[in-house]
């Protein structure tokens, strides 16, 4: 016997190169994707945290821009600190015009302030708060000459500047970290007359917020520069000399104020953990090469071409294809496995065929059938009342209900069809309702209610008749009674309603007439549920509601469907 090696072996070699180049490529991309995701992440919180402190900043500084602008704009504040008198009188009126000007805003801000008044008015008491020289410990105000300011660091570049209403660095502002808003207080009744100016000083860190999303301890270094000179105002972190080119750059400017805020972030914070996640994706990679070496030899082992194409037919089987046939040369088991496998198909493919075509003719059988008793059925109970105004010599009436039966049956005959418009087949009720009014005199109010736009939609005929029948037979309680009939699109249904407001019935009657055996007086009923359950599914059908005493309703469900697909199918089932 001539020996040889099985084919699934050889590819063997092929198969394990292939998913060891497959392992390295999923390695690196993943490689490659964990740390542009980590480096997105970390540089997004960068981001994210310096847009909370420019926010942050951003509103204190326009809480202190309104306190500034409300003095500014506070006639009564200017003409008190204009104001020259005695000793008593200027004790008043500073107690009563300017110190609550100045308290009120420092208890609404929410951090620490130093509000200090500068005033050109000799006569105004001078009031001390803190030495500013001091880190500001609390909110406090100040009442002291201009002449203070005008002695201060930094004020003879504030006036050359010729600035105005801006933030700026006096005195031990830059020392303490602190940073002011400046502005000129000018005469309500001569805007270049000055009268005095407006400091508030806060501290830095109180306007950019909590540091705590900066990872400061990384290397991360925090700044507050002046955008048109770079000059730096305010640091947290420490910059390390060896940043260089290795560092990421991030800056936020904060409107309106001549300030940015920015972030110098590490290259080896944001990589961090990297030889973590290499360490971690190569030992995967090796572990699913491993892995699926092993899985290879097992199938190659088990498993060769033959079988694969006997798997896929089997799938093919399974999805309901039945056509296909395995064809194998030679004379091993896996030509048995495939004459046996050929022989099942067509087996189960005629069985089906079989099943199928009986199941189609049984249906249409049934439809005839059921469509054939209603017919009769009418036709009965019409007649015998017919017969028994024909007794009383009710001439008239009988011509009257004999037009009316012509025109039902025409309806109802329908040129042989299944299916017939609802509005024909509103129209086939009212005819009835017609024959009903010759018996009973307009004894009866009738109430039709047909949404637009489905007049044209085709139905099974004779679904609404019995229904409206069964109301003179057994609904009728007093001198009237009234009938309200309603169409409606509900989605990709239509719902049709038979309403009365007669005797009702009670539960065990109502459960009783579409379920189990049919009664005389409500197979016709029954009837019509069954053919549409027949021609459209379970999902549609009748529903009867009625309360005993209270009257009746009759959903009947249909499936929206359009006048050509209606009509095709009951050109082929007619």
């Amino acid at each position: 016997m001539k020996r040889y090696m099985p084919f699934t072996y050889k590819m063997m070699l092929p198969y394990l190169i292939l998913v060891l180049l497959t392992d390295i490529l999923i390695g690196y991309i993943s490689y490659t994707m964990l740390i542009q995701s980590r480096t997105e992440m970390a540089e997004t919180n960068i981001r994210t945290a310096m847009e909370q402190s420019r926010n942050n900043m951003t509103y204190k500084m326009s809480e202190m821009q309104r306190i500034s602008d409300t003095l500014f704009s506070s006639v009564p504040f200017q003409r008190a600190i204009q104001t020259r008198g005695e000793p008593l009188e200027m004790y008043w009126t500073m107690l009563d015009e300017i110190v609550p000007q100045l308290q009120g805003p420092l208890k609404l801000y929410g951090n620490n302030l130093r509000l200090m008044l500068f005033t050109m008015n000799d006569d105004l008491n001078v009031v001390e708060g803190d030495p500013v020289a001091a880190p500001i410990q609390k909110s406090d105000y100040y009442i002291v000459p201009a002449q203070r300011l005008a002695e201060s660091e930094g004020y003879r570049e504030f006036r050359q500047s010729g600035k105005d209403n801006t933030w700026v660095q006096l005195d031990s502002d830059e020392r303490l970290e602190n940073i002011s808003h400046l502005r000129k207080l000018v005469s309500y009744s001569d805007y270049l007359t000055v009268i005095g100016y407006v400091r508030i000083t806060t501290r830095l860190d109180d306007l950019l917020g909590d540091f705590n999303a900066f990872p400061l301890d990384d290397g991360i270094v925090l700044r507050l520069q002046e955008t048109t000179t770079g000059r730096t105002v305010f640091q947290r972190g420490e910059a390390s000399s060896s940043l260089g080119e290795r560092s990421l750059t991030l800056i936020e400017p904060i409107p309106r104020t001549g300030y940015s805020i920015e972030t110098l972030v590490p290259y080896s914070y944001l990589k961090k953990d990297a030889g973590k996640l290499r360490n971690s994706i190569m030992l995967v990679c090796a572990a699913s090469f491993a892995v699926m070496a092993f899985i290879g030899v097992i199938v190659a082992r088990l498993s060769g071409r033959k079988m694969n194409r006997i798997v896929k037919m089997l799938r093919s089987f399974q999805e309901g294809s039945f056509q296909k046939r395995i064809r194998f040369s030679g004379s091993d088991e896996f030509v048995q496995i495939a004459d046996a496998f050929n022989v099942m198909a067509a087996n189960i493919q005629e069985l089906i065929n079989r099943v199928y075509v009986q199941g189609l003719h049984k249906k249409q059988a049934e439809l005839e059938a059921l469509q054939a008793q209603i017919n009769p059925h009418f036709l009965y109970n019409t007649l015998s009342t017919i017969s028994s105004l024909a007794n009383l010599g009710e001439t008239r009436k009988v011509t009257e209900m004999v037009k009316g039966v012509a025109k039902f049956y025409r309806l109802t005959l329908n040129s042989g069809k299944v299916f017939i418009p609802l509005g024909k087949e509103v129209e086939q009720v009212e005819t009835y309702l017609d024959i009903q009014r010759v018996k009973y005199a307009d004894a009866f109010a009738v109430y039709i209610d047909i949404e637009p736009g489905i007049e044209d939609v085709q139905v099974t005929k004779l679904i609404l008749q019995p229904f409206v029948e069964n109301i003179f037979k057994h609904a009728w309680f007093g001198e009237r009674i009234a009938i309200r009939i309603t169409g409606r699109r509900v989605g990709q249904s239509i719902e049709l309603k038979v309403i009365d407001n007669g005797v009702g019935m009670k539960p065990e009657t109502v459960r009783g007439l579409l379920v189990g055996p049919s009664q005389s007086d409500s197979y016709g009923l029954k009837n019509v549920n069954e053919r549409i359950k027949l021609r459209y599914g379970d999902e549609y059908g009748v529903t009867i509601k009625s309360v005993y005493g209270g009257g009746t309703t009759v959903q009947l469900l249909l499936p929206f469907e359009h006048r050509e697909e209606a009509g095709a199918e009951d050109a082929s089932g007619g």
